[in-house]
């Protein structure tokens, strides 16, 4: 042991404090570089929690965007094909009105044919949720299912009302496949 009178052991003294002086400033740089290093992989580890979040929520808004799209493809997916079968619905009608105004028993075999072809048009229009826009007269002037083709002052109506059906219209689902073309009364109230 050494002399407590003798000067190498305030020597070793002085080096005991100077190493247990560095010793205690380099533990605070070290524990400053590991608290920073938390400090930078809690960072990073809420970045990529926040990513994570994103890309999760972004993942259910495409699932969800791509079933509404689904759905309206099956639902709308035809409406070209019910478009261009429109024409030979108001055909049909036409026939009818045409063989009704025409006397004589030999039609009767061919307006029963077409009441059925027509008949099972409409059945077919129903399954896939076509339905018919037909008002009637004095019925109120839409814009959202009416076309107005023309407007005249007839006496007894209101502005607005519909004075003859030109056409019947048509919706599939809920969306207008073709407005329902009509005459509407221009008369002022009195």
């Amino acid at each position: 042991m050494a002399d407590p009178k003798n000067d190498d052991f305030l020597d070793d003294v002085e080096e005991a404090e100077a190493e247990a002086y560095a010793a205690e400033t380099e533990e605070p740089d070290a524990a400053a570089m590991e608290a920073d290093e938390v400090e930078s992989l809690r960072a990073e580890r809420d970045d990529m929690r926040d990513r994570f979040m994103r890309a999760l929520a972004d993942a259910e808004n495409a699932r969800k965007r791509a079933d509404k799209e689904r759905r309206d493809a099956e639902a709308y997916g035809g409406t070209r094909l019910s478009r261009d079968l429109l024409p030979v619905y108001d055909n049909l009608n036409r026939a009818l009105a045409a063989a009704g105004e025409a006397e004589g028993e030999g039609n009767a075999a061919l307006i029963e044919g077409v009441e059925l072809t027509l008949k099972e048009l409409v059945n077919v229009f129903h399954k896939h949720g076509i339905t018919e826009i037909a008002p009637a007269v004095g019925d109120r002037f839409d814009p959202k299912e009416h076309e107005a083709m023309f407007e005249a002052p007839v006496p007894g109506t209101k502005a607005g009302d519909i004075i003859q059906v030109s056409q019947v219209g048509f919706m599939l689902h809920d969306r207008l496949l073709r407005p329902a073309q009509v005459g509407v009364s221009s008369t002022p109230a009195s």
